[in-house]
């Protein structure tokens, strides 16, 4: 008989496939560690293009307000500025009484800012960080309100003002937008990631008190997300011009309210009414221009989590 004894054959070992370059088929959207995104052709003509229509309004208001009302109804239109700037804008500061209005604006979109600031913070806190009994319902009756159209509330409203004697003036418009459902969520969101329950129970083991934890360790955690609130709530109630036209009199407009009376005769001469918008449009520049770095770190902020 015979017997054939079994060969011992050892596994064939495969070398594994090496990664992909950067780059290379296979590895295009793999990222290693230092690496940055780089756009290609077709990613800058698109920022260009979204630049240049970002810009075009306020490039064409400087056109219609630097040119007189028949230039600017010419057919085609001017693209470059005329040589009638500074007499429109002078005729649109005397017409309107820009300069009132503009402190009355000033006045309405600060106070408005810096309370809703203040409240929606402290309540986003409250909402985000401390349990109390019925924190979930009063959280949605809260958010129940942005569905309520603004002008279902005009009429009572308007009412409450005469009532309290606020008639025409700035209190009418500062005191019912000291704080908004908006901002209570947006913060309560915010603060849910960017606040750790570490260092709130930290401080209340030190002994700090509530308002100690607010001002050491609330505000400086949420700073980035109010730059952002702040832009947002100064730019809404800056523009704003449904309440004003209503809560408010000619002698004592918002600058939106001011710009309203320039269009309102029968033919509005329309290059004074662009140098008007153009005086309105230089504060919210100014204000980007001065805080733009602390409100696109708080964006950034806000979308770099985990």
């Amino acid at each position: 008989m015979t017997t054939t004894s079994p060969t011992n054959t050892a596994p064939e070992i495969v070398p594994a496939p090496l990664p992909a370059a950067p780059g290379k088929r296979g590895g295009r959207f793999r990222i290693g560690a230092g690496q940055q995104l780089k756009g290609g052709p077709l990613t800058y003509v698109a920022l260009i293009v979204v630049g240049l229509g970002s810009v075009f309004p306020l490039y064409w208001t400087l056109v219609a307000a630097s040119n007189d009302q028949q230039r600017v109804l010419d057919n085609p239109p001017p693209l470059l500025p005329g040589g009638k700037l500074w007499h429109n804008l002078q005729a649109a500061w005397e017409q309107a009484n820009l300069g009132k209005a503009i402190v009355n604006s000033v006045i309405v979109a600060g106070c408005i800012t810096a309370a809703t600031l203040f409240f929606c913070t402290l309540a986003g806190y409250a909402f985000a960080k401390m349990r109390f009994r019925g924190r979930g319902a009063l959280m949605t009756a809260v958010i129940a309100t942005l569905t309520i159209p603004p002008q279902l509330s005009v009429v009572p409203l308007f009412m409450m003002m005469s009532d309290i004697g606020w008639g025409g003036k700035l209190e009418s418009v500062i005191f019912p937008t000291l704080v908004g459902a908006f901002g209570v969520f947006f913060m309560r969101q915010y603060l849910l990631e960017a606040l750790p329950y570490e260092l709130i129970e930290a401080a209340k083991v030190d002994g700090a008190s509530n308002i100690r934890i607010v001002w050491n360790v609330v505000l400086p955690a949420a700073r980035p997300a109010m730059m952002v609130l702040g832009m947002l709530t100064f730019v809404q109630a800056w523009n704003d011009f449904f309440w004003p036209f209503l809560a408010l009199n000619q002698e004592n407009p918002t600058l939106q309210v001011a710009l309203g009376q320039l269009s309102a005769s029968y033919t509005p001469d329309q290059s004074i009414v662009m140098a008007g918008a153009l005086i309105s449009t230089l504060p919210l520049l100014l204000v980007f221009v001065v805080f733009g770095k602390q409100i696109v770190g708080g964006i950034m902020a806000g979308a770099v989590k985990g």
